[in-house]
């Protein structure tokens, strides 16, 4: 069961990640999720909710390098209400990290590798909290720390 965390009742909330739909778009704003998610249309872009809501608390957009077996996070996204010290909830971009990592298994099984590009203020969040890798420019997780992040978030 995935799931996070209301961090002033620390109550756990079961969670629903699937494929934002076109009528999405119509909420999912600049203001509140730091990007013009529209140009993300091309990708597979997921989002991520409380089961019992609609409202939308994050979203991931993948990219697909089936040559590769590689899943870019082309874009990753926390609710502006999310974010910082007075978040209402955690673990929201795990979850979506996560997801992309059960996701490449499925597909590639052991040959499947998530990246993405972090912002430079991130790169060693990703790496301490994500047991991600460094490959220049990019992280990553292949192999068995693919399995270890679905593991921490399925529980």
């Amino acid at each position: 069961m995935w799931g996070i965390m209301e961090v002033n009742t620390k109550v756990f909330k079961e969670i629903c990640i699937e494929r934002v739909e076109d009528q999405d778009y119509k909420t999912i704003t600049k203001t509140r999720f730091f990007f013009n998610w529209k140009t993300e249309q091309q990708n597979k872009v997921y989002k991520l909710r409380i089961l019992e809501s609609e409202i939308v608390l994050g979203l991931m957009s993948l990219i697909d390098y089936r040559e590769d077996c590689l899943l870019t996070i082309n874009l990753l996204a926390v609710s502006k209400e999310n974010r910082g010290k007075n978040k209402q909830y955690e673990d929201i971009a795990g979850n979506l990290i996560a997801y992309a990592c059960r996701e490449a298994i499925r597909l590639y099984a052991e040959k499947g590798c998530v990246s993405l590009l972090p912002k430079t203020e991130l790169r060693q969040h990703y790496i301490s909290k994500y047991g991600m890798k460094n490959a220049g420019k990019y992280l990553y997780l292949d192999g068995i720390l693919l399995f270890n992040l679905v593991e921490k978030y399925d529980r």
